[in-house]
């Protein structure tokens, strides 16, 4: 097993940057492959960015792609989010979510392990 604990989040202005962070415990975090989803008020669990276990491929959902960079260090058990140029759509809990397949993973069906999120709210 593995338990999440994300941080970062806050308040920031719209065009500004965040850095999230996703702390694993547990053993061999390097055995997961790791997204980022979020979630606005109203809206459904949304797919941002995808980590493979090793670090060496990305995917990004279509609404972040270009402007948000995930990236992980597995000597240190963690997964970043880097968020740029934020737009106050960017506002929701976001989360991060681990599991063990190969190949990447677009639905949050597909995941094992969540953390507790941790809100961005982005203001005008």
């Amino acid at each position: 097993q593995v338990q999440l604990v994300e941080s970062g989040g806050g308040l920031v202005q719209a065009g500004g940057s965040l850095r999230l962070s996703c702390a694993a415990s547990g053993r061999s975090f390097s055995s997961y492959a790791m997204g980022w989803f979020r979630q606005a008020p109203g809206k459904e669990r949304e797919f941002v960015a995808w980590v493979s276990k090793r670090g060496t491929s990305t995917v990004y959902g279509d609404s972040v792609k270009d402007r948000f960079i995930i990236s992980r260090d597995n000597a240190k058990n963690t997964v970043y989010l880097q968020m740029n140029s934020l737009k106050p759509e960017d506002t929701a809990v976001y989360y991060c979510a681990a599991n063990q397949k190969t190949g990447s993973s677009g639905s949050r069906l597909q995941y094992d392990y969540w953390g507790q999120g941790t809100l961005v709210t982005v203001s005008l």
